[in-house]
């Protein structure tokens, strides 16, 4: 029973929603999640920590970069994988759904080194400019 509270928890957030949005079908870094969120940092890794606790989400770091994506078939349970078919399903026709998908494939476009550093000197992400 925890398991399931623990994913329902995590999905109970408009943030990390939109987050299991954009990682549907491809792996982001951080700082492209921080980008699209415009949030701080910190935020975005508890939302990311949250997400990965509900076995929501998997993560493999790459030298200084850390990329996650959706939880896949063969590690997660039963009940994490029809709750993220669900929630796709269920948001994928929404403005919020495309607008994000639409802002991603410009993250997308810049180099995640120029884009974290970017975010490491104005301390906020290009959207507030």
């Amino acid at each position: 029973m925890r398991r399931i509270v623990r994913t329902t928890k995590a999905l109970a957030d408009e943030n990390r929603i939109r987050i299991i949005g954009v990682l549907t079908g491809r792996e982001l870094c951080v700082c492209q999640l921080i980008e699209l969120l415009c949030l701080a940092p910190s935020t975005v890794s508890k939302h990311l920590s949250i997400l990965k606790n509900a076995r929501l989400i998997n993560s493999r770091k790459q030298g200084r970069w850390m990329y996650y994506r959706l939880a896949d078939e063969e590690g997660a349970p039963n009940h994490v994988i029809e709750a993220l078919d669900w929630m796709i399903r269920s948001i994928a026709e929404t403005d919020q759904f495309i607008s994000d998908n639409e802002r991603m494939e410009e993250i997308l476009r810049i180099d995640p080194e120029i884009l974290c550093s970017q975010q490491n000197r104005s301390g906020s992400c290009e959207a507030d400019s």
